[in-house]
């Protein structure tokens, strides 16, 4: 499958294997941006590294208590921010081009699973 584009409430995210330079695309509703495919493996690892460790902390905080997790790479930096079920979630590139983006409480853990589908089918080589 050359071409593939997965949508959902507030989050898109798409493949196209034979695009020469950016062949991820992640997106919101209101806008996107093209990913290399080292870029699109990297925010896959970061944002995986994010929602654990936010399920990892969950018991350890208090029902009305919010947090806020970033990390960062030479390619990116990504927050997580809210309650362990339902957070925020921000991006920055860091490379040629620089692109900030966001996404709405609940986004992240879908996006982990869109992301991993497509990685798992070997769509994503560097």
């Amino acid at each position: 499958m050359s071409r593939l584009l997965k949508k959902g409430k507030g989050w898109r995210v798409g493949w196209h294997s034979e695009a020469a330079k950016y062949q991820g695309l992640i997106g919101s509703e209101s806008w996107a941006i093209e990913l290399t495919a080292r870029e699109f493996q990297e925010l896959y690892r970061l944002l995986r590294q994010l929602t654990d460790t936010m399920t990892q902390i969950a018991t350890e905080l208090m029902d009305e208590e919010k947090i806020a997790i970033e990390v960062e790479s030479n390619l990116m930096w990504l927050e997580v921010e809210g309650y362990p079920d339902s957070y925020s979630l921000r991006l920055i590139l860091h490379q040629e081009r620089r692109c900030e983006g966001n996404w709405e409480a609940g986004v992240a853990s879908e996006l982990v699973l869109v992301m991993q589908r497509i990685i798992e089918e070997n769509l994503v080589n560097c």
